[in-house]
Order: C-alpha cells, then sequence, then structure tokens
C-alpha cells in the first residue's frame, strides 16, 4: 500500500520477517569509540540486509521533514507523542517519509484514510479542518492497516535504552520536537538496555527487559534498581520484613536473620489460624461487597418502578380525558342520530301520504340490495373489475397476475383465464371490442374480447399503471405522478401527450361527458378532454384520493382516511362529507334512473354502502365479504364487488 502525498522521497529498506521466525527479532547493538553508534548486522534467517546506521549525539525529530529547506532524513527520529504518551521512541534507521503525517510531520500515530484519499494520523486527522494537500473537509473513514503494519515492521531502540537528548531543552545545535511545550527529544543510552525491536512488539520486550528500573520489595527507600541486578540485591538487602507484619511483628533484617526469625516468631505458629481468619474477613467483604451491589439495584429498581408508576397514573388522567371527550362526542353523535332518524320519519310519513293518494314515489325506502351469488376461482385479491354489456361478460383483475371472464347471464362461470402479466392487475377497461389491463409491471396488454386472446403489449410507464380508463377514442392511464394519454389506433397505442403537475399516484381516473377527474392528493383535478389542459382544481381533506364517481349532478370522491366528499358538478363548491366508513374508501359507483341516484362505496372495513344522492344519507350497509372490499362495477341494475378475500360477489334488488 502506498500513501502519496507531497514530494516523492525514496523508501529505507525495511526487513521483510521471516516465514516461520518468531514475532520478534532483538539486535544487540556494540559502541564503538567514536560519538556514533554502530548496528550489528541482523541474523541471516531474519530475511533483512544488514543495517549500520549512526546517530549523531542528539536524536532528530521528524518535524524537518516537510520543511522548506530541508527535505532529508537524519540518522535517527523522535515518534510523534501525544500529550499523554511520553515513552521515548527512537528508531534504529531511517523512516520513509511515506509513513510520515503530512499534518504532524512525525510518523504515522493510529493511521487512518480520510474522505479525501489520503492518510493522517487519527489525532491530527479529528484536530484538522481541512487536508493540507487539497484543502478537503477532513473526516475519518477506515483504519490504515496497511500502513499501520508496515510502521509495526519498524525497528526502535528499547525505551529503557534511550535518554532524553541534554540540549532537549531549546539548544540550538540539537533538532528537537516539542508537544505542547514539553521536550520530546531522545537519544540512545551508550548504558542502557542495547537491544533494537519491531515497534510493534516492543511491550512484550520491555515487560522482561533486565534493564527495566524495579523497586525494592522490601523497603521503597532502597535505591533504584535494574531488573538483572533485583535477585542479587534481595539476599543482601538489610530491610526484609517478616511476613507477619501486618499482623503487627516488627521484625526488618537481612536474609540469614530472616531465616533465624522464623525459627522463633510468636506469629508463626498461628499462621494458619491467621490465614483463616483473614480468608474469612475477606469473605465477609466480599458479602458486603454484593449487598452494597443488591442495595444498589434495588434502589434502581425503586426508582424505575417510581417513574413507571408517574407514568401510569399520567396515561390514566389521559385516558380519562379522553374517555369525557369521547362521551361528549358520543352524545352530539346521539342528538345528530337522532334530528336525523326524525328527518327520516318525517320523510317515510310523506312518501307515505303520497301512495295514500295514489301518486307512485321515485323513492322506494324498501328497495334493499341482497347478495345473489359469488364468483371464485382468483387465488390473490381482486383488485379491479370491468363489465362488457354487449356480451354479459365480466372481467376481474387480482393479484395471481390473472384476468378471468365470467357469464353473468347463462352459466354463471368463468369463462377462460387471460394471463400475461408479471404483476399484479391493478386496472381494466374496455373500448369498443378491445379490453385494456394496466399492471404493476408497468404494462398495458389489450386484449382482442371476441377472441378472448393479447393481441399487443405496450410498455406504459415507469411504475405501476395504476388506473385506466377511455373516451374519445383515448385511453387514460394514471400511474406515479403522471397521467398518459394514448391515441387508440386499432390494436396499437400511440402516445399522445403525459399529463403533468399531478402531486402524488393517481389512483382514480373517471371519464364524463367531454371532461377527465383525476384524483391524487388531497386534490382533484378536472381537465378538458379536447384540449387536454386542467380546466379546474379541487382541494379536499382525507389523505389521497382513492376513487371518483360522476352523477349528473356531484362529484364524488372516497379517500385514505375514511370519508366520501361531494361537489356541486356545476358551482364546484363542496356540499357534503359523508361519513360512515371506517377504513379506506377503495371504490366507488353509480347506479341512476330518472327517478333516483345511488351511489355505492366500497371500503377497507370490509363493507359496502348505499348512498341515497337525494337526501345524502346512507340507505344501506351490505356486508358479506371477509376482506377488503376493492373494486366496484354495475350493470343492468346489478352491482358487482371485488375483495380481497379473492371473490366476487353479484348485488340485485
Amino acid at each position: 500500500m502506498e500513501a502519496s502525498f507531497g514530494p516523492t522521497f525514496s523508501a529505507v529498506a525495511a526487513g521483510a520477517k521471516a516465514e516461520g521466525s518468531s514475532s520478534y527479532k532483538q539486535h544487540r547493538r556494540t559502541p564503538s569509540s567514536s560519538s556514533t553508534l554502530t548496528y550489528s548486522p541482523r541474523d541471516d534467517d531474519d530475511g533483512m540486509p544488514p543495517i549500520t546506521p549512526r546517530r549523531s549525539d542528539s536524536a532528530i525529530s521528524i518535524r524537518s521533514l516537510h520543511s522548506e529547506s530541508n527535505m532529508s532524513l537524519r540518522s535517527t527520529f523522535s515518534l510523534h507523542e501525544e500529550e499523554e504518551d511520553t515513552e521515548p521512541q527512537v528508531f534504529a534507521e531511517q523512516p520513509s517519509v511515506k509513513l510520515c503525517c503530512q499534518l504532524c510531520c512525525n510518523v504515522f500515530k493510529d493511521p487512518v484514510i480520510t474522505t479525501c484519499g489520503h492518510t493522517f494520523c487519527r489525532r491530527c486527522a479529528l484536530t484538522s479542518d481541512k487536508c493540507p494537500v487539497d484543502a478537503a473537509k477532513l473526516t475519518v473513514v477506515v483504519n490504515n492497516i496497511a500502513v499501520a503494519e508496515q510502521i509495526g515492521e519498524l525497528f526502535i531502540h528499547c525505551k529503557y535504552g534511550c535518554r532524553a537528548t541534554a540540549s532537549a531543552a531549546g539548544g540550538a545545535a540539537a533538532s528537537t520536537s516539542t508537544v505542547a511545550g514539553k521536550p520530546g527529544a531522545f537519544e540512545v543510552d551508550p548504558l542502557g538496555c542495547p537491544f533494537t525491536i519491531k515497534l510493534s512488539t516492543r511491550k512484550e520486550h520491555e515487560a522482561s527487559c533486565d534493564y527495566r528500573p524495579v523497586r525494592c520489595p522490601n523497603n521503597p527507600s532502597c535505591p533504584p534498581l535494574l531488573t538483572m541486578n533485583l535477585e542479587a540485591h534481595l539476599k543482601e538487602c538489610e530491610h526484609i520484613k517478616c511476613p507477619h507484619s501486618k499482623y503487627g511483628c516488627t521484625f526488618i533484617g537481612n536474609q540469614d536473620t530472616y531465616e533465624t526469625h522464623l525459627e522463633v516468631c510468636k506469629f508463626e505458629g498461628l499462621k494458619e489460624f491467621l490465614q483463616q481468619t483473614d480468608d474469612r474477613f475477606h469473605e465477609m467483604q466480599l458479602t458486603l461487597a454484593q449487598k452494597d451491589q443488591d442495595i444498589a439495584f434495588l434502589r434502581s429498581m425503586l426508582g424505575k418502578l417510581s417513574e413507571k408508576l408517574d407514568q401510569l397514573e399520567k396515561n390514566l388522567e389521559l385516558k380519562f380525558d379522553v374517555l369525557d371527550e369521547n362521551q361528549s362526542k358520543l352524545s352530539e353523535d346521539l342528538m345528530e342520530f337522532r334530528r336525523d332518524a326524525s328527518m327520516l320519519n318525517d320523510e317515510l310519513s310523506h312518501i307515505n301520504a303520497r301512495l295514500n293518494m295514489g301518486i307512485l314515489g321515485s323513492y322506494d325506502p324498501q328497495q334493499i340490495f341482497k347478495c345473489k351469488g359469488t364468483f371464485v376461482g382468483h387465488q390473490g385479491p381482486v383488485w379491479c373489475l370491468c363489465v362488457y354489456s354487449t356480451g354479459d361478460l365480466l372481467f376481474s383483475g387480482s393479484s395471481d397476475k390473472t384476468i378471468k371472464v365470467w357469464d353473468t347471464c347463462t352459466t354463471y362461470k368463468c369463462q377462460k383465464t387471460l394471463e400475461g402479466h408479471d404483476g399484479i392487475v391493478l386496472a381494466l377497461c374496455i373500448q369498443g371490442n378491445r379490453l385494456y389491463s394496466g399492471s404493476a409491471d408497468c404494462t398495458i396488454i389489450v386484449w382482442d374480447i371476441q377472441t378472448l386472446q393479447k393481441v399487443n403489449t405496450i410498455r406504459a410507464h415507469d411504475n405501476p399503471v395504476c388506473t385506466l380508463v377511455s373516451s374519445h377514442n383515448m385511453l387514460f392511464s394514471g400511474s406515479l405522478k403522471a397521467i398518459k394519454v394514448w391515441d387508440i389506433v386499432g390494436t396499437e397505442l400511440k402516445l399522445k401527450k403525459e399529463l403533468t403537475g399531478l402531486n402524488h399516484w393517481v389512483r382514480a381516473l373517471v371519464a364524463s361527458q367531454n371532461h377527465l377527474y383525476s384524483g391524487s392528493y388531497q386534490t382533484i383535478k378536472i381537465w378538458d378532454i379536447r384540449s387536454l389542459e386542467c380546466v379546474h382544481v379541487l382541494q379536499t381533506s382525507g389523505g389521497s384520493v382513492y376513487s371518483i364517481a360522476v352523477t349528473n349532478h356531484h362529484i364524488v370522491c372516497g379517500t385514505y382516511e375514511n370519508l366520501i366528499h361531494v361537489w356541486d358538478i356545476e358551482s364546484k363548491e363542496q356540499v357534503r362529507t359523508l361519513t360512515g366508513h371506517v377504513g379506506t374508501v377503495y371504490a366507488l359507483a353509480v347506479i341512476s334512473t330518472p327517478d333516483q341516484t345511488k351511489v355505492f362505496s366500497a371500503s377497507y372495513d370490509r363493507s359496502l354502502r348505499v348512498w341515497s344522492m337525494d337526501n345524502m344519507i346512507c340507505t344501506q350497509t351490505l356486508l358479506r365479504h371477509q376482506g377488503s372490499v376493492t373494486a366496484l362495477a354495475v350493470s343492468r341494475g346489478r352491482l358487482f364487488s371485488g375483495a380481497v378475500d379473492s371473490t366476487v360477489k353479484v348485488w340485485t334488488c
């Protein structure tokens, strides 16, 4: 791995660790008569070339590597130190400049790669704002393991073979490195440890180094010792204490008198008892500590229980408030229901009076829709329905990626299953003798109704085709934030225009007379079919518009939040919001007669509702499906409903 920055310097050859060798190699140095130190060649099995670096009387800082006047490396380098890390680190040979951080000008300390692709010390990268090479903002990405391994292979002098330079406090002759005002330059101590070791294994060596300073275990006031001299010192030390000194024995002497004392020490005969006492005391301390932990744990649990109790009290108060609010709302709803019941009774009385007078009214309160049958065959939810009145055929699209053709006049059975889509069938539409199907696979397939064969496939949108409608020999397809207008030319669809400016999925499209109605998020747009321009926008509430129906006098839409909004078709003013469903209103359908108009709504709550548009009230709720009702179609006074339970039901009066 190469870290490339600044001018290019030649790297000093680094020794490769021989296969099967130990984790580190030690190399003894031999002082010469001059002021420099020479190094003996490494072992042959180390796989490294002989190295004979020389040092000056003072260590040289890496900081001079990137100076304007001198870009060369000197014979000895001191490793960059953080404020909390003051251990001396003197390299045995010149590290490559490529192993130096360009921010602190020292050998990398915990090297990391930043977002600009350069390598710096972790601390430098975190404390600096910009890269010195390309002025990019510095953000740490990952540790540079390759560089860290190269640095770990560098040889340094044991810290017990180094000393601070005599001129580290600021001598002009020595080149020193200071960190936060502290001297940071070291040199080789000829009286210290003679070994050089790999930086990655220094801790292992220094933990067992014979030159490591230690204190006499008998008396801290004894002069400092080296590890190699400790054993000899203990034989001569005059401060050996009796092992029972903690019990009160005051003996202090050397090794010879120590052995004599043990024979007469009064505590020696009691050592087993004293040891047992110590053990019991230690056990009691452990038990006491465990009890303290238990008490702390219980206090913590008590605090948490208190917090939970406070939270429960707040929740209870909140629920009481909600209950009071719901009670008030229920009271208001009850009064409203009573008013509606009174209005219905008055209307029924008026109708009965007209019937008694021999005048047949246009509204029959006893007109009840009943389920007359169920079409079963789909292997997944039914999402769309379409009726071909000429042949009394019903088409249903499903999550099973098929379209089933049902006979609604004679056999009441599935005549054929149309296969061709690779996704859920979401929309169906009929124009002349052609059936058009839209799918989650983003395509529209054209089918010949006479032969029930596929005649064309069009890649229509980049997203699922949610809805289809035809008018004026044009096909309109709705998807995410777009409506495409297609000219119908035989079995071909020619893209005529794309209607934009929509804010969400177009899940509802209805063509009525010379207008196209499209529903998206809290918006219904009305388009002139001849000019294909938006002529009016209706703002609504309740989330996305999932369904639209147009009657002779009203525009009706069903929303995600269970509501049905009604506008006057002439004034475009909202006249009523119909409530009753407790789920998204997925579909709307209209049955109109000269005397009355009924709107049917299908919902996520598994119900269908029948609405009289004369007085805007629900006259019937139909509950037969076992899943959300997602699609509606009407033909010859009959209502067809498709649902997530994979069935299609037929309703008639």
